[in-house]
């Protein structure tokens, strides 16, 4: 402390005291660390892919369920005829069926062309053998360019078989046509649209095929 002189006469200090901060301002400095710590940790955990949870069915619970997989089936020759990759695919061993989301695959014929499939919902039944598509179901012939959109598609791999009972509409370049059935047989690369069948199919210039 230092104190004014009486005696000295125009020379005067004056003391000023040291100021502390508040134990307020102490405290809240402290939490706002605490929480931008905690908003940080937080983030970092919303980073981190959790695994979705396991999927429940009517069916029953699923024995196991992948995620970004890709299944491929071979025949006894070891040749694929039928590849389907999905974001997630759950069997469940009550029915023995294999549920797939967004699938997007290729059926492969004989002459080992590609006719790729997609759809909002896969499923495999009798053992892998009868394969159906739900939602936006859409089949496209690699070669002539022609492609189906359904609503539900069948395929049957023992006879090459794709149909659908549901209304569909076949296009090929700048024609359309539309029906209440569909069939093709990959192998023979034949197609068949029949009951309520109406279109639009211009003169081309050459031959396309169907």
């Amino acid at each position: 402390m230092v104190a004014a002189n009486p005696d000295a006469e125009g020379d005067r200090v004056t003391a000023t005291p040291r100021t502390r901060s508040p134990w307020w301002r102490r405290l809240g400095l402290l939490a706002l660390l605490l929480a931008l710590g905690g908003g940080l940790a937080y983030l970092d955990q919303r980073n981190e892919r959790a695994p979705a949870p396991a999927p429940s069915d009517p069916a029953g619970e699923p024995d196991y369920f992948l995620e970004d997989a890709r299944m491929t089936r071979f025949d006894e020759q070891g040749r694929a005829y039928q590849r389907l990759d999905t974001p997630r695919m759950v069997h469940t061993p009550v029915d023995d069926v294999i549920r797939a989301e967004k699938p997007h695959g290729y059926l492969i014929d004989d002459d080992q062309r590609e006719w790729q499939i997609t759809g909002d919902q896969g499923r495999l039944a009798d053992n892998g053998n009868l394969l159906t598509l739900e939602g936006n179901a859409r089949l496209v012939q690699p070669t002539k360019a022609w492609s189906l959109e359904t609503q539900t598609l069948h395929y049957d791999n023992r006879s090459a078989h794709a149909w659908s009972d549901t209304s569909s509409v076949l296009r090929q370049h700048n024609q359309t046509m539309r029906g209440d059935r569909f069939d093709a047989w990959i192998n023979q690369n034949r197609m068949r649209l029949t009951d309520n069948v109406q279109g639009r199919l211009p003169q081309q210039s050459e031959d396309q095929g169907s």
